[in-house]
């Protein structure tokens, strides 16, 4: 009896178009797999090392010389390594959609194997659905386990090395706009890979549709979400948008103001003014400004900005599915 149980859930979990699909990219999977070991395993050992190498109170004068692989120390190392993590992390979403796009739907199309699951009860509508499912829950385990390895380098570095909350690419690694992002490459990949049916022309429109919604989104985030304003008067050229910028917060904007309220940038129209920005000779500063994202922005700018990205991976997944069913009908 305990054998029968054993042998049928193992069984059926075989069978069907996601174990098809799973054996057919079984070498992107390890290779997925030991990437994913390997960054954890190097995120411990230069967590290690930061403990092991802490900087030296007075061993130098100015720059000190390697003494850790090439670092001053081990702490040193664990804040490069963690930055180049982070730049790398927005990479992520542009091999996704590269995989899915080229190797996982447009060779199957373009070498004609998808007909053989055709041929075998599977519709093409299920076909498609299973292989979403699957690419999805990859996509996303992923995503996550990265994040949390990033996590794990980077807890006593944020905020710190170059690495704070808004900077590219410690804003997607801390938030759900990574996995957004990931959603919508593998959606994109699935829809060029059925319109354009070749591997490497798929894989590289899908990798420049997806890294211009990063850039475009990107550049955008901050004006999602309004921003808090700080103002006062002239009475002194002292900059007091720096008395009232709270610790962390991010500075979108700063200057000046006359007595309509007109901006002009810091140090345009004050008596140290900058050569290439003159002040208008009937101008009189009346006060200062200050715009600025408080550290509590950074929610309402990943869930905005995570669901106009979902917004768009489902349009996107929509319309694979009208083009899979006006080819096939």
């Amino acid at each position: 009896m305990s054998s029968s149980l054993l042998k049928g859930p193992r069984t059926s979990l075989l069978k069907g178009p996601r174990w098809t699909e799973l054996r057919l990219h079984r070498t992107a999977l390890r290779t997925t797999l030991i990437a994913l070991v390997l960054a954890a395993a190097v995120t411990a050992f230069v967590r290690w090392a930061a403990s092991a190498y802490p900087p030296v109170e007075g061993a130098c004068d100015g720059v000190c010389e390697p003494t850790f692989l090439g670092f001053a120390n081990g702490e040193h190392l664990l804040g490069e390594a963690t930055v180049q993590a982070s730049h790398a992390l927005l990479l992520l979403p542009l091999l996704i959609g590269v995989f899915i796009a080229g190797p996982f739907t447009a060779r199957e199309l373009e070498s004609g194997t998808h007909q053989l699951a055709w041929t075998q009860s599977v519709t093409p509508t299920r076909w498609l659905a299973s292989r979403l499912a699957t690419a999805t829950t990859l996509a996303v385990a992923t995503a996550l386990v990265l994040m949390a390895i990033f996590r794990f380098g980077a807890s006593d570095l944020l905020g710190a090395w170059n690495m704070n909350w808004p900077d590219r690419g410690v804003y997607e690694a801390t938030g759900p706009a990574l996995v957004a992002y990931c959603l919508f490459a593998v959606a994109v990949g699935t829809l060029v890979g059925l319109l354009v049916r070749r591997t490497l022309l798929a894989a590289s429109l899908t990798a420049l549709v997806t890294g211009t919604v990063l850039a475009v989104l990107g550049s955008v985030r901050w004006q999602l979400w309004p921003v808090v304003q700080a103002s006062g008067p002239a009475t002194t050229m002292e900059p007091h948008w720096m008395k009232v910028l709270p610790r962390g917060a991010f500075m979108t904007d700063v200057g000046v103001t006359n007595a309509a309220g007109e901006r002009f940038i810091a140090r345009q129209c004050t008596p140290d003014q900058m050569a290439h920005f003159p002040c208008p000779s009937d101008t009189r500063i009346a006060g200062w400004f200050l715009d600025y994202h408080p550290r509590s922005h950074f929610w309402y700018t990943q869930f905005i900005e995570s669901g106009i990205v979902l917004v768009l991976a489902a349009a996107a997944a929509y319309a694979a599915f009208r083009v899979l069913r006006r080819r096939t009908a």
